[in-house]
């Protein structure tokens, strides 16, 4: 019966494992915060400027690993992304001044993680589905989500009882053992192993391989230079960094230490992040499933305003222990925590055609952009003011600017140009 199954299956089960344990780093600096401010004195916002780097590279990094995996290969890119993951991590256990935090946390572990990115997933998804694309996006992008809910409560548990240095090199380690996995699984296209796209057909055939020529960077630049030329682009890029600012950058990185700042213990707040995590999965695949029967504009109009006005409440239901009230926020905003991605992604393959992938990398750019804004902002308020609540309000208020921005995006099924440097035209040879 395994044998029947498309091989486009078995390399989505393979990223989805590599996902999980990429997700692993993306979970563990909202819980060290308190552990690094207790040992070495760093503030909140020393320590959330290095997360601010870690999300800014890791989105920045994104459409430039797009355009590698097209010169170099899906595979070759997610082994050395693997590879800068786990020394990044590893070698902080070393570390006594910020800037090691910033260029090990900061630099490595983004560049590392930029590249097993949403772009990563895009890619794959583009060359081996032709149908189906919603849906295993949004499966992959659970990865994410299970990623945090595997590591959360144990990174917390052996930061609690061992020492912040234990988690950091567990996640340095399950780096290093996805590396022979993402070697042996992943495959670069299906023509590669005369296979044709899972779904593909005459009218639908399996997009071509990459040419695999040029310079990446300057592919990824080249196709920055012609989306921003469009509306529909600086729509999309605005809306997915208030996505960035009020998931990764905010709840990702500091209702940790919120909930503790208000006596939750430390365990008990990682294991709510991580229950988002969880509800998150069923959300994500939801939207997945929807995005290939909605119009994906209408999905971020309501996802965004929704996750607004469940932000906004969000400072009355932080307490020592947890009420009712959190558990309905838990799986409310758990639903809607990235389930943003599917359409987005969706929107810039039907708007950017084959330079999607590359396109929605730069849109995700933005998002960490937020991100980063985000992460340091709040802990500067946080420093200031005592407490994140204004934070939590800002928030809200730039998600409902993200709903209107996405009903914006106008309703046109066609391509925007092929986004491709252009070419010389060819002498005419009976002018010679």
């Amino acid at each position: 019966m395994l044998q029947n199954v498309h091989r486009a299956w078995w390399v989505a089960a393979a990223a989805f494992l590599a996902l999980i344990g990429a997700a692993g780093f993306r979970s563990v600096p909202g819980v060290l915060i308190d552990p690094l401010h207790q040992e070495f004195g760093w503030s909140h916002g020393t320590i959330g400027s290095a997360v601010s780097i870690n999300l800014l590279l890791f989105g920045l990094f994104s459409p430039f690993a797009a355009a590698l995996m097209d010169r170099f290969g899906i595979r070759r890119v997610l082994v050395v992304a693997l590879v800068f993951l786990a020394t990044g991590s590893s070698l902080t256990v070393f570390m006594t001044h910020p800037w090691q935090l910033w260029l090990l946390w900061g630099v490595m572990v983004g560049i590392g993680a930029g590249s097993i990115s949403m772009a990563f997933v895009a890619t794959l998804v583009g060359r081996w589905f032709v149908e189906k694309r919603g849906l295993v996006t949004g499966i992959l992008t659970a990865a994410g989500a299970t990623g945090q809910l595997v590591f959360l409560p144990l990174v917390a548990h052996l930061a609690t009882h061992y020492g912040w240095r234990v988690p950091a090199l567990l996640v340095g380690a399950t780096a290093l053992a996805m590396v022979p996995l993402a070697w042996l699984a992943i495959r670069d296209h299906p023509h590669k192993l005369g296979l044709e796209a899972y779904g593909a057909t005459p009218a639908n055939p399996t997009p071509p391989e990459p040419r695999g020529e040029g310079n990446a960077a300057a592919v990824a630049l080249g196709s920055l230079r012609e989306a921003a030329r469009t509306r529909t682009f600086w729509l999309l890029a605005g809306g997915f960094a208030i996505c960035g600012a009020s998931t990764n950058g905010l709840v990702g990185t500091h209702f940790v230490p919120a909930a503790h700042d208000h006596g939750m213990p430390l365990t008990l707040a990682a294991s709510l992040l991580a229950l988002i995590g969880l509800v998150d999965i069923v959300g994500t695949i939801g939207s997945g499933w929807l995005t290939d029967r909605v119009d994906p504009r209408y999905l971020l109009l309501g996802y965004y305003f929704l996750r607004g006005l469940s932000l906004m409440i969000l400072p009355s239901l932080l307490a020592p222990n947890v009420q009712p009230s959190m558990w309905v926020f838990i799986i409310f905003y758990g639903l809607d925590w990235i389930a943003t991605v599917p359409p987005t992604v969706k929107l810039c393959q039907d708007r950017f055609g084959t330079s999607g992938a590359i396109v929605f990398g730069w849109v995700f750019a933005s998002h960490q952009f937020g991100a980063a804004i985000a992460a340091t902002g709040a802990g500067i308020i946080r420093d200031v003011q005592g407490s994140y609540n204004l934070a939590w309000y800002i928030a809200g208020g730039l998600c409902i600017i993200a709903a209107a921005l996405s009903i914006m995006i106008r309703p046109n099924p066609v391509p925007e140009p092929e986004l491709v440097p252009e070419e010389e035209p060819e002498p005419d040879p009976v002018s010679m």
